[in-house]
């Protein structure tokens, strides 16, 4: 594993010096396929197992815990300004039903798209609740009552990202998703482009920037390749149809050897959920991959599956260690999104050739 981290910095340190030219669209999609990652580890809205999901402490402690990678959900602000939330709702994390009780829609839901920044920054952020009956999602989380924090802003986190890969000397990445781009267009507002000036501001905009840009709109990653001309590293989100897919989109088209070809042409790797591309364990306890799994390997894409969380296991795995074997040993995969961010680097550090 040694050697082979060593020849992804030199390919990367190339990239960064030029040696790499891609003057072309295609070429730079094919170079960043080439500079294929060591395996990583995905803060899923940060360490999200242990403090509130997407706040700035979630990702300091994600940062502390050695992950590759930290995530951001992007959503916008009624001034447009891109904010980190897992929803384009206010009303499961945050205390706005309270300090804005007439501000629901029809629905009954509270949009943040319908709050400027400054009052989304006057709100209450706690650990993730049903918007019904308020009850904690995830019991043994950090508690509830306990909420002392704010949204932030994509560039506050950049910030603090960076900041830290300054202090420290290290160098994580982000690893930032556009949320429900299709909503956001009805709303007059174009959620693409806001997210991608700021990371071509702050240099995540080639393939060899530390970042991964990430879509389930598959209409829209394409816009964002060709039409906003983005540079950087892209990844295609997959869920499945029943759930309401974009429109455009067709999930199982896409999970398909044709459609893994497809998403070849555009994006350098691809985010399944994790039952998309691991079944469970065959009678010998290794892992059974999916066809969809295997068709992302032979084109050479990056799998990123989500999400790993300790206390919500896929139902093949008894423990954390059995489903991080499952994921990294027996079926190769290249990198993993959890809520649980140590346990999946301790895992790496005790099985380094995993």
């Amino acid at each position: 594993m040694l050697v082979k981290n060593l020849c992804h910095r030199l390919i990367a340190s190339a990239l960064v010096a030029g040696m790499f030219v891609a003057p072309i669209f295609g070429a730079n999609v094919a170079v960043a396929q080439d500079a294929k990652q060591e395996t990583v580890v995905i803060a899923h809205r940060g360490a999200s197992g242990y403090l509130p999901e997407h706040t700035l402490a979630a990702k300091a402690l994600a940062y502390g815990m050695r992950a590759d990678y930290i995530e951001q959900d992007v959503v916008l602000s009624k001034d447009g300004v891109p904010v980190i939330l897992h929803d384009i709702h206010l009303d499961t994390t945050t205390d706005v039903a309270t300090k804005f009780p007439g501000r629901k829609r029809e629905d009954g839901r509270y949009y943040a798209i319908d709050f400027t920044l400054d009052e989304i920054k006057s709100l209450t952020v706690t650990e993730r609740f049903k918007a019904d009956s308020g009850k904690q999602v995830y019991e043994n989380r950090f508690p509830m009552e306990f909420g002392i924090f704010k949204v932030p802003t994509l560039e506050e986190e950049i910030k603090l990202i960076q900041g830290l890969n300054r202090s420290t000397g290290r160098d994580v990445g982000i690893y930032p998703e556009i949320k429900n781009p299709e909503f956001h267009r009805a709303e007059g507002q174009d959620i693409a482009k806001a997210v991608v000036s700021v990371l071509e501001k702050w240099g995540y905009n080639n393939p060899a920037s530390n970042a991964f840009l990430q879509c389930f709109d598959w209409a829209e990653t394409k816009r964002i390749r060709t039409e906003l001309n983005y540079q950087g590293k892209l990844v295609q989100l997959l869920g499945e149809n029943r759930w309401g897919a974009p429109e455009g989109t067709d999930y199982d088209f896409l999970k398909s050897d044709e459609g893994v070809l497809e998403m070849a042409k555009v994006v350098d790797g691809i985010g399944p959920w994790l039952p998309q591309v691991i079944e469970g364990l065959s009678e010998n306890g290794t892992a059974i991959m999916t066809p969809t799994l295997i068709a992302a390997q032979r084109a050479q894409l990056m799998v990123h599956p989500y999400t790993l969380r300790a206390d919500q296991l896929p139902k093949w795995a008894g423990d954390m260690d059995i489903a991080l074997k499952a994921i990294f040993d027996d079926a190769g995969i290249d990198g993993i999104f959890t809520d649980f961010p140590d346990q999946a680097v301790e895992y790496l550090a005790r099985n380094p050739d995993a």
